[in-house]
């Protein structure tokens, strides 16, 4: 069971946080969480067993978060097109292009809450309070079960959206986002430079190789798989400074498109978006090139992301409505589980420094 610990976890945390965290969820419909579990947890955990099998870091991870966001919201329960979603029109706003039959504004937001928060926040907890950082977690037996697990509760999930809304989208729609899934998936296992060969681990995969400076490799610098530009010097910020860093970045996008709602916003969100997410590009990017990128550093822009996710579910109004007080006593609660979470992480980052 410890061996598999940190899989169950990530199987756990990452439907949490994707919805309970996030506001859309209230306190009483954990059984809602449980249907959605084998698509949030199975999905966040064959990302993260993908990358590490083929020893690739997080630019990996990151494209195929991005691909897991449009298929779960797409083909999955067809949000990305569906103008009458949970008795809600989220399409036919500003930003609407009739063309396509998709909203920009909710295509960017699905894509942000699913990359950062369903999928790579919750892989970057629980690889921080794990030893077993750049190592695969499963077998391959337990890596299939995994896989088994995914489609059931996708195809769940679709069965369950269909017999509420009565709604699919048309085959071109959903053979475009297809053709896009699969350049992001193409993109994410592009191949690499050649480096040394590492040595197997105990489960047949390849360890990282160690250096001076951390590890080398796509798994450098606590396994981001990012190389800063060349020429760069200097030390990484501190765990606390990137945390800082993160929490600003991203409460920048998601607050206002939590707390603005009028429709002249939709443009506005989108470029926020894209600046925030350009920027973040650029300064992670830096940052983990230099000296002391580490786990640290990683989680922090972790931590802040979750706190964003805190503080926001509070002005969030769930999907299925309910008292204003309940609402109130759920987010208090989930936000407590959040800060024990990090807190955890913080000690265990704590740990690894001394």
């Amino acid at each position: 069971m410890r061996r598999v610990a940190p899989a169950i976890g990530l199987f756990l945390l990452a439907p949490f946080v994707g919805e309970f965290l996030l506001g859309n969820l209230r306190l009483d419909e954990l059984g809602i969480g449980l249907i959605l579990a084998p698509m949030y947890g199975a999905g966040a955990l064959l990302i993260r067993e993908v990358a590490r099998r083929t020893g690739r870091g997080w630019p990996t991870m990151v494209l195929l978060a991005i691909a897991y966001a449009l298929m779960e919201e797409g083909p999955i329960d067809q949000l990305l097109w569906n103008d009458s979603y949970a008795g809600q029109d989220l399409l036919h706003g500003d930003s609407y292009v009739s063309a396509l039959g998709m909203s920009v504004e909710l295509t960017v937001a699905i894509i942000a809450l699913h990359t950062v928060w369903s999928i790579c926040v919750p892989i970057a907890l629980v690889e921080t309070i794990t030893s077993r950082r750049t190592t695969p977690w499963l077998h391959t037996p337990g890596f299939v079960v995994v896989v088994l697990v995914y489609v059931v509760g996708a195809v769940l999930v679709f069965l369950g959206n269909y017999s509420e809304e009565h709604f699919l989208a048309s085959p071109w729609q959903i053979g475009g986002v297809a053709v896009v899934i699969a350049a992001l998936v193409a993109a994410a296992f592009r191949p690499c430079p050649a480096g040394p060969a590492a040595p197997a681990n105990r489960m047949g995969e390849r360890e990282p190789r160690a250096a001076a400076g951390g590890v080398v490799g796509e798994d450098a610098a606590a396994g981001t798989g990012l190389a800063g530009p060349a020429g760069s010097t200097g030390r990484a910020p501190a765990p606390w400074v990137v945390g800082a860093f993160g929490l600003v970045a991203t409460s920048a996008y998601w607050g206002p498109s939590t707390l603005v709602t009028a429709g002249w916003y939709e443009w506005v969100n989108v470029v926020t978006f894209c600046v925030v997410a350009g920027v973040g590009v650029v300064v992670v990017r830096r940052w983990a090139g230099l000296v002391g990128w580490g786990q640290g550093q990683v989680f922090g822009l972790a931590a802040g992301a979750t706190l964003t996710y805190v503080w926001t579910a509070f002005p969030t109004v769930p999907e299925s409505g309910g008292s204003a007080a309940g609402d109130l006593v759920g987010n208090a609660v989930f936000g407590g589980i959040a800060l024990v979470v990090l807190g955890v992480g913080v000690r265990k980052v704590g740990t690894d420094h001394h």
